[in-house]
């Protein structure tokens, strides 16, 4: 497992107007017209205009205008090309080939299959080494699916509420009675959760992630920070901080972590690919000794 990057691969751009990536027409359908909007809204998403991904791609941009407007049909391999350059996550990708008329590539193995038993494994033994730091594996929609028993001591903290299976991570953490009831840097750290939930719901396109964001933004602690001036949880800072950590005060203990989030580095199972693992790590000596001492 490798800690998350974003990189996007050097193609030499020519200007070849070569047609290729090109499907037998006979399986032209209303199917196909739905492919290429669902590229454009990608293509769109990622900034780029079809002159750059099509010179990306090395195909012409009237090809990739005919696909975009569903004048010309598309191979999966040239789905394919294009969902690699614009980094679209293999369960949309599967929804590509489908819309095209082709068959899924991406299987989707459930965590505790017996075909992902040695990656879970993986993971718990991950978490478990961790110990006695927090650690968490996560889904797509950030529901806890793995944790240690570093984590599972800040869980109790939670209402029965929160707590219900499976948890969520984000509205554990955001609602007024979860963590955020113990977080003294919330204004900072919230504001960090929020945007990692916009662009999760910007990426993955998800039903669910957008009713997620719409009841957190119903929080009352969710409104006031969003209603602040920015910029006033480090106006008062002496000096600029390298990460923004969760401070925690737990009954009077104040517990400082930062924390890392840690993907599969080749997963071909969707599965696999919306797994992430976060490892939170104190940000000061008072706070480790205090997470050893507990061991």
């Amino acid at each position: 497992m490798t800690i998350a990057t974003s990189a996007s691969n050097s193609i030499t751009r020519t200007s070849a107007a070569t047609r290729t990536g090109t499907a037998n027409t006979s399986r032209h359908d209303g199917s196909i017209g739905g492919v290429g909007s669902l590229i454009r809204e990608w293509r769109t998403l990622r900034k780029l205009s079809q002159m750059d991904l099509a010179l990306d791609i090395n195909i012409s941009p009237r090809h990739l205008s005919f696909v975009e407007t569903g004048r010309s049909i598309p191979s999966a391999d040239l789905l394919m090309q294009i969902a690699v350059q614009l980094d679209v996550p293999l369960r949309t990708r599967n929804t590509w080939l489908l819309a095209a008329g082709f068959a899924p590539r991406y299987s989707e193995q459930g965590l505790d299959s017996a075909r992902l038993a040695q990656a879970r494994a993986a993971v718990q033994r991950l978490l478990d080494t961790h110990d006695p730091y927090p650690g968490v594996a996560l889904d797509r929609h950030w529901n806890v699916v793995l944790h240690n028993q570093a984590a599972a001591g800040l869980m109790g903290l939670l209402p029965d509420a929160l707590r219900t299976q499976p948890m969520n991570m984000f509205r554990a953490s955001l609602h007024p009675q979860g963590f955020a009831a113990y977080t003294q840097n919330f204004d900072e750290w919230g504001s960090y959760l929020l945007q990692v939930l916009q662009r999760l719901m910007l990426n993955a396109r998800d039903e669910s992630i957008v009713a997620l964001v719409e009841e957190i933004n119903t929080y009352p602690n969710v409104q006031a920070l969003k209603q602040s001036a920015p910029g006033n949880a480090t106006a008062a800072a002496t000096e600029p901080a390298l990460l923004v950590p969760c401070v925690l005060n737990l009954h009077g203990q104040q517990l400082s972590l930062f924390t890392t989030l840690t993907t599969f580095g080749s997963p071909r199972d969707i599965t696999l690919h919306e797994l992430c693992v976060e490892l939170f790590y104190p940000s000061d000596p008072q706070t480790e000794a205090f997470l050893k001492g507990r061991v």
